[in-house]
């Protein structure tokens, strides 16, 4: 139990994708500059990861690995997170559209999103068993949820400051995005 524990803590923190991994940084950029479409993609994000993995693990252990086709795993988890990624689409068109409209072109960019492909590629490089997978991916998305929240929360409040013209907008965000990268990756220096 502590073992996962620790590996949630691990994928959320210490290995955040967004901050610490860069994987993902488009949306991350892209959607935060409201609060609630930030925890919204977070969230979107966290859906697929954990659709992926319980889809993705039984194929490569079950089907990939047994049969020697090792080397179709990165088109074949592509293809499974393009599915996952249409499905969800559908369910946030159908009955979150407000949310639906504020994801605009980010919402299919999930399926290009490296850090949900970098997830399925880990999992099967660290030979993770499925619950490992799934914890993995639970505290993946927990991390980039977080990551997101706290970028458009900050920038929500960087509207209401006066920020120089030659900084505002990327530049500005880019500049707040390094800063909690920094901070992020003090969580590895609390783990040795």
């Amino acid at each position: 139990m502590t073992e996962l524990v620790l590996l949630f803590i691990g994928a959320a923190l210490v290995n955040n994708f967004l901050l610490t991994r860069f994987l993902g940084i488009c949306p991350f950029l892209g959607v935060t500059r409201e609060l609630k479409a930030g925890v919204g993609m977070g969230i979107a994000v966290t859906a697929v990861m954990v659709a992926s993995v319980l889809v993705i693990w039984p194929i490569y252990h079950w089907g990939l690995a047994p049969l020697g086709l090792e080397y179709l795993q990165t088109i074949l988890f592509i293809l499974v997170i393009a599915a996952m990624v249409q499905v969800l689409e559908m369910i946030i068109r159908k009955f979150m559209p407000a949310l639906y409209r504020a994801f605009g072109i980010y919402l299919p960019l999930i399926t290009t999103n490296c850090a949900i492909l970098g997830l399925a590629l880990l999992m099967v490089g660290e030979n993770y068993t499925f619950l490992q997978s799934l914890v993995f991916a639970i505290g993946s998305g927990a991390g980039i949820t977080l990551a997101m929240a706290m970028m458009a929360a900050i920038r929500e409040e960087l509207e209401l400051v006066d920020v120089p013209p030659s900084l505002q907008g990327t530049g500005v965000a880019l500049i707040t995005a390094g800063i909690m990268a920094l901070s992020f990756m003090g969580f590895a220096g609390l783990s040795s």
